[in-house]
């Protein structure tokens, strides 16, 4: 298994690791619903080292990006970042993306750390002779902190030598923290207030160490995958090869808005403009359970009236927060609308189901 250069300080807070892509990863340290809680109150620490950072450069790099993501990058400007997808011929999502303008003629895509190999391949397949652009791995270079929750920017400010209180939603930025020159973007996976901190590979133990210790004043601990997926969940924040895949479109996965069909052609443009003109036959839905359970990913979904099975769960749990099984599934377009009601099938007992309008947790207050 492949390791990121925080590996040593996993093991010595007493991390237990497993195997995800790959790679070995800390699946919780205190706990999983302590970590949660931690990142909902305060602020969690993630190692996502594993995520790929991919770097186009060059004059024709936004027009290659173009053609090669649903979004429209030409609506970025320099320190701005955007969700898109990359898809395959057929509309299918190869991967769920971030891409970040760093200069006038560089961009950085971040990617799942499952799908490295995939798209890095693929858009080196993609690329040719008459594109003005270079294209470089850069992950094994650099490392990746999130600090996540209502203190990251508390802790942030009070190591960095530049004031975080005016970056917004999205945006980024070059600073240092802890006298460590990194590149920070305001994004993040758990819908909370947070930051994912660039850094190089050398400086990521050193940095790990300095934000845990100005963060212990706040309560803040190191975070594993387990809370993530908690957190991610109750924002309805897709899972790549639970939620989607190469045999999902973004429309069916209701995130038509990550699609721009009034750019110029992109990969999986023409067959997305044909589902959408003839309408999808199904799609992902949010519901949450009536009764007390625990949906799981594979679990069937069904229909209250027939007893027929509708579909299935893609991603499930309790919610912490709200006291709830909660989850996400593919069932057919009609069946889509919120209140519409379903059951699950929790292990041979049918539990009763309502469709329900993302996201399941709803911050305090707009961050």
């Amino acid at each position: 298994m492949q390791r990121t250069p925080l590996h040593d300080q996993h093991q010595l807070a007493g991390a237990k690791l497993i195997d995800f892509a790959g790679w070995e990863m800390p699946i919780h340290y205190s706990g999983v619903i302590d970590e949660y809680h931690t990142v909902r109150t305060t602020a969690g620490l993630f190692d996502v080292s594993h995520m790929g950072r991919l770097v186009v450069a060059g004059a024709g790099s936004g027009t290659f990006f173009q053609r090669m993501t649903t979004n429209d990058v030409s609506r970025l400007a320099v320190g701005q970042a955007q969700y898109s997808m990359v898809c395959n011929d057929r509309g299918g999502i190869k991967d769920d993306i971030f891409v970040y303008r760093t200069g006038e003629q560089d961009f950085l895509l971040c990617v799942n750390a499952s799908n490295r190999g995939k798209i890095l391949d693929w858009i080196r397949e993609h690329h040719g002779n008459g594109d003005r652009c270079t294209i470089e791995d850069r992950s094994d270079a650099v490392a990746q902190i999130a600090i996540q929750g209502p203190a990251s920017r508390a802790i942030l400010n009070s190591l960095s030598a530049r004031d975080l209180n005016g970056l917004k939603l999205h945006h980024t930025c070059e600073g240092r923290v802890a006298d460590i020159p990194c590149f920070i973007a305001r994004t993040g996976y758990t819908g909370e207030l947070g930051y994912e901190v660039n850094v190089s590979s050398e400086k990521a133990a050193e940095l790990w160490k300095r934000l845990l210790e100005r963060g212990m004043a706040h309560g803040a601990k190191p975070a594993g995958l387990g809370a993530r997926d908690l957190l991610r969940l109750e924002m309805g924040y897709l899972l790549y090869g639970n939620d989607i895949d190469e045999e999902t479109t973004p429309l069916e996965a209701d995130v038509e808005w990550t699609v721009q069909f009034s750019k110029e052609e992109f990969i999986g443009s023409k067959a997305l403009t044909a589902q959408k003109k003839e309408g999808v036959k199904r799609k992902l839905v949010a519901f949450e359970l009536v009764e007390k359970g625990l949906p799981r990913h594979g679990f069937q979904i069904m229909d209250t009236s027939s007893s027929q099975v509708i579909g299935e769960v893609t991603s499930g749990n309790l919610s912490p927060r709200l006291q709830k099984g909660i989850g996400l599934g593919y069932v057919r377009s009609s069946l889509a609308a919120p209140g519409t009601s379903m059951a699950i099938n929790i292990r041979g007992k049918v539990l009763p189901a309502v469709v329900v309008k993302l996201p399941f947790y709803k911050k305090p207050k707009d961050l």
